[in-house]
């Protein structure tokens, strides 16, 4: 967890309200919140797109997630001392801001990094199979290499693919020429971005795949995206994938949520509605961090903790999954197993509907899904009973982050 200590913390501690007149506003998406937040304050949760000056005017606390952008506007007048998003993502708050007015700021830094990168494994596998195309060989370009890309690049290798990672402040940082240069990168077979969105310095990630980038990438490449939107340049994607010059996209994110590009999302491979981070898994893990730091700013010990399998399925009611290697090749296994854990497809075409809707409605639409998303667990949440599977198989799947064994073993 990363907890941002703002300066003169204590100084602000002294002032913080006592215990049971402390208010909290939560963003109501926000899994376990009232449970978790309830035992420090009163809570009231609202959607995040609804959480505005006005209603926040007498708090205390503010936990929102990135649909919610915390900023002067926000906050002007306001009561806030203590602000946490249930994200990774960061792009959303004014840190300067938050700073200078010794307003204390903790993320949930990592909390969904693992969910992300098996969004990434089953997006591979499900574009290769539509595609008829083997992955093995095949070039993996990583565009950022933190803590969702090095999950990533240590997982991909077990597809067959070949890994390539393009991150300037850990080259300049290390001097590791496994950092290669990004004209490099765009020449790869498939490339995944995990950035932050920045918009100055030489490392600017606003629009860093442009009309430029796209021009210099093979005609039968795939780009995806789980980062942020304006990492793409929305309109550049649109025209090429149009002109057929790449092999395809997939896009979790996009510019202008939830009014998106709506004829970009007929063109691409893959479509979702930035959930590519929504296990239940990684949603509670957010909780449970932004909890423990609102805590820790508030010198009281944790309380509550999470159900073991929160919102999970009812025992049972799942069939037990099976799986026969016997005869069927590796790439062919992992997607029909990658599918059955995470429909990935099933998100596909849910977004799809959305083109039916009026385009004014379409905006809720998308944060409908959102909102609404079903429960998904990680990999490793389900165990898997593999017939017919050699240790190297076995080997494979674990750095996949299934959980398989034979009937024979005990899972």
């Amino acid at each position: 967890m990363k907890f941002y200590d703002i300066p003169r913390l204590k100084e602000k501690r002294k002032s913080y309200p006592s215990e049971g007149h402390v208010q909290f506003v939560v963003d109501e998406n926000i899994p376990f919140a009232r449970e978790a937040f309830s035992h420090l304050g009163s809570v009231t949760l609202l959607p995040g797109r609804g959480i505005t000056r006005e209603a926040i005017r007498h708090t205390d606390a503010l936990i929102v997630r990135s649909v919610t952008k915390v900023d002067a506007m926000l906050l002007a007048d306001t009561k806030v001392q203590f602000v946490g998003t249930a994200t990774t993502g960061i792009e959303h708050i004014d840190r300067e801001y938050l700073a200078a007015r010794n307003i204390a700021f903790a993320a949930a830094l990592g909390c969904n990094a693992n969910a992300v990168a098996e969004y990434v494994l089953t997006a591979l596998l499900v574009t290769a199979h539509a595609k008829g195309l083997s992955l093995n060989e095949k070039t993996l370009g990583i565009i950022g290499a933190g803590r969702i890309g090095s999950i990533v690049a240590a997982k991909a290798p077990a597809l067959g693919m070949r890994t390539l990672l393009h991150d300037p402040p850990l080259a300049r940082a290390t001097g590791d020429r496994r950092y290669r240069p990004l004209a490099e990168i765009l020449r790869a077979d498939f490339i995944t971005l995990h950035v932050p969105l920045t918009y100055d310095g030489p490392d600017a990630t606003f629009h860093l795949i442009g009309a430029d980038a796209l021009a210099h990438m093979t005609p039968s490449a795939i780009l995806i995206n789980t980062a942020r939107g304006e990492v793409v340049d929305n309109a550049a994607l649109l025209e090429t994938l149009t002109k057929g010059t790449i092999g395809g996209a997939v896009m979790d994110v996009w510019e202008g949520e939830p009014a998106i590009n709506w004829d970009l999302l007929n063109h691409v491979t893959l479509g979702t509605p930035h959930v590519a981070g929504y296990s239940s898994d990684g949603k509670i893990n957010g909780t449970v961090m932004v909890y423990h730091a609102c805590c820790r700013f508030r010198g009281i010990e944790p309380v509550w903790a999470p159900p073991d399998s929160p919102a999970a399925p009812a025992p049972g009611s799942l069939p037990h999954l099976e799986f026969d290697a016997t005869g069927t090749d590796f790439q062919t296994l992992a997607h029909d197993m990658l599918t059955t854990l995470y429909d990935l497809p099933a998100d596909h075409a849910r977004i799809r509907d959305i083109l039916t809707v009026p385009k004014p409605l379409r905006p809720q639409a998308f944060d409908r899904l959102r909102r609404d998303y079903p429960h998904r667990q990680e990999f490793a949440g389900t165990p898997i009973s593999i017939t017919g599977g050699t240790p190297t198989l076995f080997a494979r799947l674990q750095t996949l982050g299934i959980r398989a064994d034979s009937p024979s073993q005990k899972i």
